[in-house]
């Protein structure tokens, strides 16, 4: 036999709960509508990034001031391979990369990079593609690291394989 009591508890219990999820969703939808999302990227942009990759699920953007121009850079995947790309608001493609794997890595380019960083581990490869009068052209690659030393090290390398730039971790000895 339920007592008056217990219906109260009950009842309160469910009235709390209740009021507690009318409260969140408003608060849910309000996060929501801040959130960077496909609907707040000018259509010139989507046009552009659905040309080059149909497929695309984007993952992350950012909106950014490049000199007088306003660059959107994108993180997406597709055919669940990691892409990024950098679209001008006027939908112009600055660039773009595609994740690879070390074995898709040029010899040069693994050979430069170990020969700098030595007993290091290759975590992410990308190929970076810039686009010239509308025309992709390999850039070089971007290599993230893991050292010896256990230091996570972002280095970029041109194709004939010389270092343009490496950051994070200090650079290791040559031996």
């Amino acid at each position: 036999m339920v007592t008056r009591r217990l219906r109260w508890v009950v009842g309160g219990l469910f009235a709390a709960a209740l009021a507690g999820l009318l409260l969140a969703v408003p608060a849910a939808r309000a996060q929501d509508k801040d959130k960077p999302g496909p609907e707040k990227i000018p259509k010139k942009v989507m046009d552009a990034l659905t040309a080059k990759f149909p497929k695309a699920e984007i993952q992350k953007w950012t909106k950014e001031k490049e000199g007088d121009a306003v660059v959107y850079d994108i993180e997406l995947t597709q055919a669940g391979r990691k892409f990024e790309a950098d679209i001008k608001e006027d939908g112009t493609i600055q660039n773009w990369e595609k994740e690879i794997t070390a074995k898709d890595l040029p010899k040069e380019i693994k050979k430069a990079v170990r020969k700098r960083y030595r007993g290091s581990t290759f975590k992410e490869m990308m190929a970076v593609t810039a686009v010239k009068d509308g025309k992709d052209a390999l850039e070089g690659y971007e290599i993230v690291l893991e050292t010896a030393d256990k230091k996570a090290v972002e280095v970029t390398v041109a194709p004939d394989g010389k270092i343009l730039e490496d950051s994070g971790a200090q650079k290791e000895q040559k031996k």
